[in-house]
């Protein structure tokens, strides 16, 4: 891929064409594969108490392609089940951690248009997880290009600054944490929490899982460059690998149904005709 924004798309198992791609290629894998027991219909659906099994494979090719530092993001949420959440992600956490990968940080998606739901012993599901996995402790971050707003509290906060406020701001309950409020002043820009308030995707409705390209789009500035490379081995309809053209990133897209691969390919060719 020669191209900045080249995009090399493949259908198969990922099983099978993550060993074809070079090792330590890779800078970003931002991905959702199948939930336990969900998209029966059109993935066959992995059973929970056999997800990590099934999994393990997958992500040792993962941690091979992925360079070192380089960022490994999985989007994934446990089912309730007999009354209770089964613990298949936590326990898949502790495998991957096994395999090598370093469990690096946890962001939070929180959809902010889910829909109603009426359980008996539960309320619906607003948030998903986006597990952060690192091949070494040095990966490259780039926290400045997801500043947000200050927010209208700095208007009466910054306003009228005491002596404490001028040095370092020492923790009062004693815990040992500070900050430095002067360090804020004249500023319009912060760093943004690890909750993402995101709608979830409307548009798309030829897939059963689509999520929103501001999500993609939020990983992708953060953890890579232009002509990065970010990989998708559970394409889907091509999100992600559409956002990182978009951004100017190479792609490269798995999918293992026809018809969701051709779906991805029409949907990318919108924004790199050329490429495809």
């Amino acid at each position: 891929m020669d191209a900045p924004n080249a995009v090399q798309l493949f259908l198969g198992d990922c099983r099978d064409v993550l060993k074809t791609l070079p090792s330590d290629s890779v800078d970003l894998i931002f991905t959702s594969p199948p939930y336990a027991d969900r998209r029966k219909h059109t993935y066959g659906g992995i059973a929970p108490e056999a997800y990590v099994e099934w999994f393990l494979p997958i992500g040792q090719e993962l941690l091979r392609v992925l360079k070192p530092d380089g960022t490994f993001i999985l989007n994934i949420k446990e089912k309730a089940e007999h009354g209770e959440r089964h613990t298949y992600v936590i326990e898949l956490i502790l495998a991957l951690r096994q395999q090598g990968w370093l469990w690096t940080e946890e962001f939070i998606w929180h959809k902010k248009n889910c829909y109603p739901g009426k359980w008996p012993n539960r309320f619906r599901d607003a948030w998903e997880r986006l597990i952060q996995f690192n091949k070494t402790k040095h990966f490259k971050m780039f926290q400045e290009a997801v500043m947000v707003p200050m927010g209208d509290w700095a208007d009466k906060r910054l306003k009228h600054l005491s002596q404490t406020d001028l040095i370092r701001d020492n923790s009062r309950v004693g815990s040992g944490f500070g900050k430095r409020v002067a360090n804020w002043v004249s500023r319009d820009n912060v760093y943004p929490t690890n909750v993402l308030h995101l709608a979830t995707e409307t548009k798309n409705r030829r897939h059963s899982a689509v999520f929103p390209e501001a999500l993609p789009e939020w990983f992708i500035k953060l953890f890579t460059q232009e002509g990065d490379t970010v990989l998708d081995p559970f394409m889907g309809s091509g999100t992600a690998i559409k956002v990182a053209r978009r951004m100017n990133r190479r792609g490269i897209g798995i999918e293992i149904l026809p018809e969701y691969f051709a779906l991805a390919e029409e949907e990318i060719a919108k924004e790199a005709p050329r490429l495809l």
